[in-house]
């Protein structure tokens, strides 16, 4: 299995106006044969009755072409099963007409018959599209919930991908059961490496070479998926409803995203409180020895960081910017940002060296 070619090219120059002509002359061939019907059929007055008719017929046919072209390949199976269904259902009807009527009133039965038939076509195309797709998201629900709890799916999103972390994670077999990737999540990857911002561009780019590297590494385990909610447009939303239907995990590092899902029912892992929660614990009265970078909020406090980015708050320690102290740990504050440690310098504490 090949990591898929990722492309934040889209179809432009010759393609679109390939596109528009080709609309243009449906629409052309359109209003020309119905004004060649109209004129045979009456006169010149009928065949401008005709001409704008075939224009306008032509103008839905294009709309309905684009409507057509946001619909999933597998969802017109689903429709032309409906088809077939719903003639069957003209067909039985009719056979059932022609036997309670008994021959009397054959207009009527044709009128009927012919009801029967677009009622049933109709009915049978829209079911199919509507409720197909969801019929076959719930199977494969089912499918996942049936592999164990160890396979429960984990959906990424686009900022844990962007955050490359989940690679890693990957790395230590941590993280068990088969990775989502929606592809409405690898279009808005696409769209922003696509984006004439250099920084959301880098950004782009980065989720979408770490998602290659997460693929390679573990090709077996990730799964890019067509599933997608046409009548939903944010992203996050789009992942919430995924997860219901997969009956899967979100995996994600965005507060937002976490509490929305939370509240709709969808268990959720985020990075952030995984990063938090496996970070050395710290007790007041322990000794670290850190380096000084800046001047706190309050007057005379001097502000360290730890290698895992933890901020530590010393108290007096202004005077020490840009050197190594030793401090005691006098409390610490978890929040759902992060970490906090309040520390102040150790007795007799001398700096130990400078940068």
């Amino acid at each position: 299995m090949q990591p898929p070619r990722f492309s934040t090219r889209d179809v432009k120059g010759g393609g679109v106006v390939g596109f528009y002509l080709l609309r243009l002359l449906v629409v052309v061939v359109g209003g020309w044969s119905g004004g060649v019907i109209g004129m045979a059929q009456g006169g010149p007055i009928y065949g401008m009755i005709g001409a704008g008719s075939g224009i306008i017929g032509g103008l839905a046919l294009c709309l309905l072409e684009r409507s057509l072209r946001h619909i999933p390949p597998w969802s017109y199976l689903f429709g032309v099963g409906g088809l077939i269904v719903g003639l069957l259902f003209g067909m039985v009807g009719t056979y059932l007409l022609g036997i309670a009527f008994g021959g009397r009133h054959p207009d009527l039965v044709s009128v009927l018959s012919v009801l029967l038939y677009v009622v049933g076509a109709y009915l049978g195309i829209v079911i199919g599209l509507s409720k197909g797709p969801e019929l076959r998201e719930t199977g494969e629900g089912a499918r996942w919930g049936r592999q164990g709890y160890s396979s429960t799916p984990k959906i990424l999103d686009t900022s844990v991908i962007i955050d490359g972390r989940i690679a890693d994670i990957c790395e230590t077999g941590f993280l068990e059961g088969p990775l989502i990737v929606p592809q409405f999540v690898l279009k808005e990857l696409q769209h922003i490496a696509g984006s004439a911002d250099a920084l959301k561009r880098n950004r782009g780019r980065r989720g979408l070479d770490i998602l290659q590297r997460v693929q390679k590494d573990f090709e077996r385990n990730v799964h890019i998926v067509d599933h997608d909610f046409p009548n939903i447009r944010d992203v996050d939303a789009k992942l919430v409803a995924l997860g219901k239907v997969l009956q899967g995990k979100v995996l994600t590092n965005d507060f937002n995203l976490n509490k929305v899902a939370e509240l709709q029912g969808v268990p959720v892992l985020n990075i952030n409180q995984l990063a938090n929660a496996v970070k050395p614990v710290v007790l007041p009265g322990e000794v670290m020895n850190v380096y000084v970078l800046k001047e706190g909020k309050e007057h005379g406090q001097g502000v360290a960081y730890l290698d895992d980015g933890t901020m530590v708050v010393i108290d007096n320690a202004r005077k020490y910017l840009s050197k190594h102290v030793e401090v005691s740990v006098t409390s610490v504050l978890q929040t759902t940002a992060g970490r906090m440690i309040f520390s102040r310098l150790k007795e007799d504490d001398v700096p130990v060296e400078s940068r």
